[in-house]
């Protein structure tokens, strides 16, 4: 093999080969600035060796591919630069790749700003942009586990583990447009077959992490978007990256919904008690109404052994305060959400085995505690609740080897069960 370093706008080397790339994450990581940690040492040893390579003083900067407000002067101007440069380079990736491959790209960014419960994310943002300014579609998408947990950005923190791979081929030259309802009405066919196999982790494949959820689901919804010449608006305009990525979001939260609407009354009390007040002590008659409206009293749920009750207060219990003791067997009235909790404290406490022991007493509440998890995973990160995000998040990551954990234990209760 052989390398060779070409600016990525005016490249020869891509011509008629097959393209797999990991661009830089729009602002992430100035990679040009990390590198005069060393490059200033490698100058005074090699600087006569390779002449060339080391003939300025520290790593140039000024062309590297970032959206850098400081060295473009703001951040709209430093946007636009990210876009015309990114655009430029896959555009020239477009014209000399192979026309028989696609062209993988892997992106990661988490970046996100929350607005009027919608989220969206200016690096994925002007990302998409400069791939649909090439002519490309995308035709196939899936989150691939490229960090390890233990690097430091990792460690206790809600860092992504994963990179999205885009799958792009040039978008034909008539792809007809379609409405902004027709695209509505394609997310709602395409997003929840996507996200049934993302969140089940069916086949062998680990479920995708809470917090890789919201990038790795992009991709089939913008799939559905890039496919088309433009999306219209009602009033003829084309429908921007931003507005997509917006009702794509949606779609995701109206999955999740939907499947909130099949879980059992306390669970689903819980869960817009949660959303209204957190952990937090709120006021009996607000609880009392809104207990009444999911088809349940708080008495009800009190019972259940998930909310404490009492001088005109009702509180949500935290997972540690849930009794060590506590077995599915012994429980008459077991809501989804106290399963969960139950399911995140023996994790914390012991480990993958034992919280596999529990989930195999209750296995019919598998799906829908997984589910949960991720639900309240992305209520915790929307309202800025990390300390909690994480606790679903390790949930989601560690299920593989509880499931496992759990097939184990159950075969020796059938043995069990069959010896009599």
């Amino acid at each position: 093999g052989s390398a060779g370093q070409a600016d990525a706008q005016s490249q020869v080397l891509s011509g008629s080969k097959i393209v797999s790339t990991d661009p830089p994450y729009y602002d992430n990581v100035p990679y040009a600035d990390l590198s005069d940690f060393f490059y200033v040492w490698l100058r005074r040893s090699l600087r006569q060796i390779f002449p060339n390579l080391f003939a300025t003083l520290a790593v140039p900067k000024a062309e590297e591919l970032v959206a850098d407000a400081y060295r473009q002067g703001n951040k709209e101007v430093a946007e636009e630069f990210f876009l015309g440069g990114m655009t430029a380079a896959i555009h020239r990736l477009v014209e000399q790749a192979h026309p028989a491959s696609p062209i993988t790209i892997y992106y990661a960014f988490k970046q996100s700003e929350t607005q009027s419960n919608s989220t969206a994310s200016t690096g994925w943002e002007t990302f998409l942009e400069a791939i649909i300014g090439s002519s490309l579609a995308i035709t196939g998408t899936w989150p691939l586990r490229t960090e390890m947990a233990t690097r430091m950005r990792g460690m206790d923190s809600n860092a992504l583990a994963s990179s999205i791979l885009l799958v792009c081929r040039q978008r034909a030259k008539d792809e007809q447009t379609i409405s902004r309802r027709e695209f509505q009405r394609e997310l709602k066919e395409a997003l929840p077959e996507a996200l049934d196999v993302m969140i089940g982790g069916k086949d062998g494949i680990s479920p995708v992490a809470p917090v890789d959820l919201a990038q790795a689901a992009i991709g089939p919804g913008m799939a559905v978007f890039s496919q088309y010449a433009a999306v219209l608006e009602a009033d003829g305009s084309s429908m921007s990256v931003h507005t997509a990525l917006t009702l794509i979001n949606k779609a995701i939260d109206e999955y999740f919904s939907e499947a909130e609407g099949e879980l059992d009354v306390d669970s689903r009390f819980c869960v817009q008690w949660f959303e209204e007040s957190g952990w937090n002590a709120g006021q009996f008659g607000q609880a009392d109404v809104l207990a009444r409206a999911k088809g349940t009293s708080v008495d009800a749920v009190r019972d259940a052994g998930v909310i404490e009750s009492g001088s005109g207060k009702v509180r949500l219990l935290r997972f540690a305060e849930y009794p060590p003791d506590w077995s599915p067997d012994d429980d008459n009235r077991t809501p989804v959400w106290e399963a969960l909790h139950h399911m995140i404290r023996v994790l914390q406490n012991k480990d993958e085995g034992a919280a596999g022991s529990l989930l195999a007493r209750m296995p019919a509440r598998a799906d829908a505690m997984r589910q949960l998890a991720y639900r309240l995973y992305t209520m915790c990160e929307r309202k800025g609740w990390a300390e909690d995000a994480r606790a679903y998040n390790e949930l989601i990551t560690s299920w593989r080897p509880i499931e496992a954990a759990s097939h184990d234990v159950g075969h020796i209760y059938t043995q069990q069960e069959l010896l009599g």
